[in-house]
């Protein structure tokens, strides 16, 4: 069945609201065997009748959302009773509840309101309990020379829309959809490889029979690749990708690699410290953003001037004269020092040129130092070079350092899995 999406609202388009129904109706849809195949979004106003007049000839389920106020602008219902032949009929009950709304916040109904009254001629009401205005579900009609679109006439904001959804159109929905086959969506996480790359050891081989569906998501420093295809087939397929990927795996759901390391590190009972200079706290920024870090993280230093780096983290202004800020030592020794302050047992490092300005010939823009310090190991270091603007700097520098970390907790699990495989 092809389903479309109707967005209506200036807002939308004028760049006021970000537009997130797409992406959460998806989600909901995709366990019935629905696919979203076209989102299209208008302007308050005659668009409307326009954007809907073309679905007739694509679409068998249209959700439409907004349009459904009390003012002037918001023409959903009367242009879909419209382009149906339905007539608009009054309901007293959709009248009460609104009045009985209104009146437990202190607002008295307007005659304006009266237009959210209205429901076109055999349209079932799907109650808003977080709004006035009702959604309207209109089954598909049948005429001699074409057949209409089921549609779900929902409200705009998320608040209204969400519950409204859930409840009341998802049942009806899951009618529609009869026996559709039954599909799964895997997202596999995975960091150092490009998209292209990915593609190469495995994309080929996973179309090759037809049956699975491959899609690619990339970000910086990092690819979703995304499979589509029934379980039995993902589950034939799955090995092809574990090990074309390896260890650059980061998870088989979708989890953040920030979200990894926190896990890993709380599941062992293990901490964790930072020092940055470069990214300015931006590390320790998405630690803290994955509920649960307050069970690793001890604390995190932002040493930004040659100062603070040896104030907090007694760095020798030796060092940092005869290497410079941006240095594997100095890199090192920013690692070491908050291990030691933090008494961690992990500590990540970053220093680095964000730009736009500050680089050398030596140490262009771009150029940064990330470094892991461990209790019992030697301090490893990587040197990375990302010349982009200082956001995206940040976020792949940051990016490299969790990876760091990551594959050296992978190392320590199975050096501890090998122990006791030897053990028994």
């Amino acid at each position: 069945m092809i389903v479309e999406i109707l967005n209506t609202g200036s807002e939308l388009l004028l760049g006021e609201v970000i537009n997130t129904h797409a992406a959460w109706l998806g989600g909901e849809l995709f366990p019935l065997g629905l696919r979203i195949t076209r989102q299209v979004t208008v302007p308050d106003g005659p668009l409307i009748r326009r954007a809907l007049i073309e679905t007739f000839d694509r679409a068998d389920i249209v959700i439409v959302t907004g349009g459904l106020g009390p003012t002037t602008d918001d023409i959903t219902r009367e242009a879909t009773a419209e382009l149906l032949g339905l007539k608009l009929l009054p309901d007293e009950a959709i009248r009460a509840a609104i009045v009985a709304r209104l009146s437990a916040r202190g607002y008295a109904f307007r005659e304006r309101m009266a237009r959210q009254v209205m429901v076109p001629e055999g349209a079932v009401v799907l109650p808003n309990e977080h709004g006035t205005a009702p959604g309207l579900y209109i089954e598909a009609i049948s005429r001699p020379s074409s057949k209409s679109p089921h549609f779900f006439l929902l409200p705009g904001p998320p608040r209204e829309l969400r519950p409204m959804f859930t409840r009341y159109a998802l049942p009806i929905l899951r009618g529609l959809c009869g026996d559709l086959p039954a599909r799964e969506c895997r997202t596999y996480r995975v960091v150092g490889l490009g998209e292209s790359e990915i593609e190469e050891r495995v994309g080929l081989i996973l179309t090759r029979g037809g049956d699975v569906e491959v899609g690619y998501c990339a970000r910086p420093n990092e690819v979703d690749l995304r499979l589509i295809a029934a379980r039995d087939v993902l589950d034939r397929v799955e090995p092809i990708v574990l090990a074309a990927v390896g260890d650059s795996l980061v998870s088989r759901s979708g989890e953040a690699l920030e979200e990894w390391v926190v896990a890993h590190l709380a599941a062992a009972g293990l901490s964790l410290t930072t020092a940055e200079s470069c990214s300015g706290g931006f590390l320790a920024h998405r630690i803290t953003n994955v509920p649960g870090s307050s069970g690793v993280f001890r604390m995190g230093f932002v040493t930004y001037a040659n100062e603070a780096k040896g104030e907090f983290l007694h760095i020798a202004s030796d060092l940092l004269a005869r290497f410079g800020a941006v240095s594997e030592p100095v890199a090192c020794a920013m690692a070491e020092g908050a291990l030691h302050r933090a008494q961690a047992d992990y500590a990540l490092a970053l220093t680095g040129v964000a730009g736009p300005g500050g680089g050398t010939e030596a140490k262009p823009v771009g150029t940064v130092f990330v470094a892991l310090a461990s209790r019992g190991h030697a301090t490893i270091c990587r040197e990375c070079h990302f010349p982009s603007d200082r956001a995206t700097f940040k976020q792949l520098a940051t990016q490299a350092a969790l990876d760091l970390l990551r594959r050296a907790l992978l190392a320590r699990e199975r050096s501890l899995t090998a122990g006791v495989a030897v053990g028994h």
